[in-house]
This record gives structure tokens, C-alpha cells and sequence, in this order.
């Protein structure tokens, strides 16, 4: 896969790996569901990708029998999503910080969200709330994040990014994920709250959208 300097997989492979990505913890029925494939084509895919080190097992309670069996991706897997050179990134804001001191990284990664701002602002000039919001789930789907709209509840519109392309350099300089926050709400010209992050272990990065011109 794009981005791994291990195994090529097939198209069923990658895509099973992206719908654990979105759906953590998923059961053999649901992944089969997802994917149109039979449960037994799912479980060899598994098998694969567990021995990789790719998926493990967990457990989820039923009603009724035994647990249920579930799987999801390893911190093993984020290797294999797309990672935007994100190494020689964290590399370059070290030496930034190193020498010009951590207020110097603030301030490139606010000018490069200037300019991100800059090319896209167009895209999202017009439209209602959840028009907008949708238009930038797809450009950073653009850009490896794998966005999508998700519920909308009264006057919010919540955004979810299923992949991190820049994980690595977000452990180490977490300004980034303010930078980005701070960008939406520019762009959105809406406020934008953040309940989940995936640098914060949670499976999912979550964007709570509304209306209104000052960022919460």
C-alpha cells in the first residue's frame, strides 16, 4: 500500500483495513456487510492482516450467548494510511524549534494554514452550514484524512476524519491540531469544537460545527 515499505495488498485487503478505520471494533457480519462479501472471504482476508500484525480481536457483549467477536487496526496499521512526508516534517519543525525556539513553529504552521486557506477558500465561499462542511470533509479526504459529514443536530453539523496523516508530527508538536482547528473555523466561518482526537488515542478525530462567525 501507498505510504508502507511492507506488503502490497489486494483491493479487498485495503479495503477492509479502511472500513476498520471508520468502524473500530466491527464484527465479521458488519464487515461483510460493508465490503458485499461473504463472512468466510472476510475472516481469510483477517487472517492475513492479523498475522501481519495489522487487526486484533476484542469482544463486544450480546444480549443473548456468548460475546461477540470484534476487530480492529493496530497502532501497527496507521503505517499503512497516507502520512503526507510527515517525518521529514517533524524533522524540519525540530530544527525550527531548535534554533528559532517553539513560538517560530506556531508561526510557520499558522502561515501554512494561511495559504491552505488561501487556495480553498473559494470552495467554501457559498452554501449553507452542512453545504460547507461537506465541501471540506472532501478536500481533506483530498488530503489522506478521510472525512466524512456526520450527524447534524439542530444547528451543528459534526465532522469525522477517520486517518491522521500527520499523527507523528502531532505527538511531538500539538499546536498543529489547534492550527488545524483554528483553520476550519476560518474557513467554516462558523465556530468548530474538538471532542475526539486521534492523537489522543481515540479512534477518530470529531468536529462539532456551528454556526457563528467566532471560534469556540
Amino acid at each position: 500500500m501507498d505510504g508502507t515499505s511492507g506488503p502490497t495488498y489486494s483491493t479487498a485487503k485495503r479495503s477492509l483495513l479502511t472500513a476498520l478505520r471508520r468502524a473500530p471494533d466491527a464484527s465479521l457480519a458488519e464487515l461483510a456487510a460493508t465490503l458485499g462479501i461473504s463472512k468466510v472471504a472476510v475472516l481469510a482476508h483477517i487472517r492475513v492482516l492479523e498475522q501481519d500484525g495489522l487487526v486484533s480481536r476484542g469482544y463486544r457483549a450480546g444480549r443473548v450467548g456468548r460475546p461477540r467477536v470484534t476487530f480492529r487496526l493496530t497502532d501497527k496499521a496507521a503505517a499503512v494510511f497516507p502520512q503526507n512526508y510527515v517525518e521529514m516534517s517533524r524533522c524540519a519543525l525540530e530544527f525550527i524549534a531548535e534554533r528559532l525556539g517553539r513560538g517560530a513553529v506556531g508561526e510557520l504552521l499558522a502561515r501554512r494554514a494561511a495559504e491552505v486557506a488561501e487556495r480553498n477558500g473559494g470552495r467554501l465561499a457559498t452554501g449553507a452550514l452542512p453545504a460547507r462542511v461537506a465541501e471540506l470533509a472532501r478536500i481533506r479526504t483530498e488530503g489522506g484524512y478521510m472525512a466524512e459529514v456526520g450527524r447534524r443536530r439542530g444547528g451543528s453539523v459534526e465532522m469525522l476524519e477517520h486517518n491522521c496523516p500527520i499523527l507523528a508530527l502531532a505527538q511531538e508538536f500539538p499546536e498543529a491540531c489547534e492550527t488545524e482547528r483554528t483553520l476550519f473555523a476560518s474557513l467554516l466561518r462558523a465556530r468548530v469544537e474538538v471532542s475526539h482526537r486521534v492523537v489522543a488515542g481515540d479512534p477518530v478525530c470529531r468536529f462539532l460545527v456551528r454556526d457563528g462567525t467566532r471560534p469556540a
